[in-house]
């Protein structure tokens, strides 16, 4: 029973709200109860009614994913739909049939962003087909439930374009558009009870649709001020590489191994001074931009990104400056010189073009089991080239430039989905070049806790000479028996190139018996070609060591990714 005030507070709640907003109330609130394994207890006389069963046969819930979340999602709201009484068809945005989309009448999609705000590699047909398709769909009834990260300029983007192009093809919204951080699950189960609530409506009104579930609120990003301990390079005389090994001193630190650290990084401040020079605005002067008012040089410095600016900010540039500009990606300082700005007033309307300098997040290659009160990464410095110019990436030259002593802002990012088994599981980890820095983390907290899985490290770089990152501590942990087996492939080592999958394929027999073991896999490293390249062996092995089609091989692999085995981390 309620204390009499909240009682009387909730009737009068009840009193002042129209039938959606009652609707989406009990959904939100089951939401929260689902959200929080709370059950409920049986039904005291006069309480109200179960809810209808739907009038709502079936629904399709279509999933664009990166990371798997996005997948992991969908398939628990088609269970929880099945149970409600409605058959969910699940399916992956890459492998839709677009055509379908007209004939939907009820269709949820739940949608990651990755990058400048693009959607998931397998999601990207289906995007670009509801930007360029006219085809009107005036029985379609949908939501979108849009995964994304706020420290990010273009928070949730793909899910918000998806969203607006369905409502341009003729599509009602049973709910509107939920838009989740990284802690999304909370605010999902809202979203999803209150599509649920409106799919109960024995005649559920379509120009009316039910109110959004509420923001859920919840702490920030916990912001860490450390200190540089130790900057090094890891590799040695004659590299073509620079790889920097960093670590960092803060209190009150919270990571497991698998997390990243986020960091945002500054600007050079003798841009800052040679943007300054050439606009003539004052760096002291007080500018407003996204409802912070900040100096002009803080915005400058610490905030906005002015370094290979995306087309669409300097797209807008030209319309601030009124001249035509080709479309291109270019550092905010190069526009200034080549399209200058009429005067100071010109520029703080450019300033408010600008996007914030979004952070980047490099995988956490220390463990607080191992390495107390401290957080370590490893950075290499990137290098490439635009129109015959040599670019360093922004903030890989950044942190290779910190100083012992200096202090650094950073944050925990966390990922649920790249954490170790349990003590007594087997793991498989490959990691070529910077790849290796989460299992540095991995090993060290298995070694220091006394795990008795074994330990298998795959890992890769062009010269042994030069790049064998870490070499004392793998052959350590190698001799101490924490590594039950180490592979090394350094490519450039002999006439023809031999890399991380060549070296598993080598090892295929034992490979497939640790698999069939129950061993996770672990992928850390470049998206492309590598992460492509291992997968594409892995399924080799399987098919090798189970006589098995690649059909079948291909079924084994999607199992160990259901049963949580195969897990990557990948850029």
């Amino acid at each position: 029973m309620l204390a009499e005030a909240k009682l009387k507070a909730l009737q009068e709640l009840v009193n002042q709200s129209s039938k959606d907003e009652l609707i989406w109330m009990s959904g939100y609130l089951s939401g929260l109860i689902s959200s929080q394994g709370v059950t409920a207890s049986a039904p005291a006389a006069g309480a109200v009614a179960e809810t209808p069963k739907p009038s709502v046969g079936k629904i399709t819930i279509a999933y664009g994913t990166e990371t798997g979340n996005s997948k992991r999602v969908a398939t628990d709201f088609a269970s929880k739909a099945k149970k409600s009484g409605i058959n969910a068809k699940v399916v992956s945005l890459d492998q839709y049939r677009l055509n379908d989309l007209e004939k939907e009448e009820y269709f949820l999609t739940v949608i990651s962003t990755q990058g400048e705000g693009d959607p998931p590699a397998g999601a990207q047909k289906f995007y670009d087909y509801v930007h360029q398709t006219d085809k009107k769909l005036p029985k379609l009834k949908y939501s979108v439930l849009a995964l994304g990260d706020t420290a990010y300029p273009l928070f949730c983007k793909a899910g918000e374009d998806v969203d607006a192009q369905l409502q341009r093809l003729g599509g009602s919204p049973l709910v509107p558009i939920q838009k989740c951080d990284v802690d999304y699950e909370d605010e999902a189960n809202a979203w999803f009870q209150s599509v649920l609530q409106s799919l109960n409506q024995t005649s559920a009104p379509t120009s009316a649709p039910a109110a959004a579930p509420a923001p859920i609120k919840k702490a920030g990003k916990k912001i860490y001020n450390g200190t540089i301990l130790t900057n090094i390079v890891l590799n040695d005389i004659g590299s073509n590489k620079l790889t920097h090994h960093i670590e960092i001193e803060a209190e009150d630190l919270a990571y497991e191994p698998g997390d990243a650290l986020g960091v945002v990084p500054k600007n050079r401040p003798f841009t800052i001074e040679a943007i300054l020079k050439i606009t003539g605005i004052s760096s002291d002067e007080k500018v407003t931009h996204r409802n912070s008012e900040s100096t002009v040089r803080e915005l400058l410095h610490d905030k906005l990104s002015i370094t290979f600016l995306p087309e669409r900010v300097v797209k807008k540039y030209a319309e601030v400056v009124e001249q035509d500009i080709p479309a291109t990606r270019i550092d905010l300082l190069d526009l200034l010189r080549i399209y200058p700005v009429k005067d100071a007033e010109q520029f703080k309307e450019v300033l408010q073009i600008l996007e914030p300098i979004a952070p980047r997040l490099y995988s956490i290659s220390s463990s607080l089991e191992a390495h107390s009160g401290e957080i370590h990464v490893t950075v290499a410095r990137d290098e490439f080239r635009i129109n015959e110019e040599l670019l360093c990436g922004h903030c890989s030259d950044y942190l290779s430039e910190q100083k012992e002593g200096q202090p650094l802002e950073f944050y925990i990012h966390k990922n649920n989905q790249f954490k170790l088994p349990a003590a007594d599981k087997d793991v498989i980890m490959i990691g070529p070049g910077t790849g290796v820095a989460p299992f540095r983390s991995f090993l060290a907290e298995r070694d220091a806790v006394g795990a008795d899985g074994c330990n298998w490290l795959f890992f890769g770089d062009q010269h042994f000479a030069t790049d064998f990152l870490y070499q004392t501590e793998i052959q350590n942990w190698y001799e101490t028996g924490t590594l039950t087996k180490f592979n090394a492939a350094f490519s450039r080592d002999q006439k023809e190139k031999v890399y991380v999958q060549h070296k598993m394929l080598e090892n295929a027999t034992e490979f497939y018996e640790w698999l069939t073991s129950g061993a996770y896999v672990y992928v850390c490293g470049a998206k492309e070609p590598m992460s492509v390249d291992v997968e594409n062996t892995l399924l080799q092995i399987i098919g090798l060591g189970a006589g098995s089609s690649p059909e079948e091989a291909a079924v084994y692999l999607e199992q160990m990714k259901e049963e949580g085995r195969y897990l990557k981390d990948v850029y």
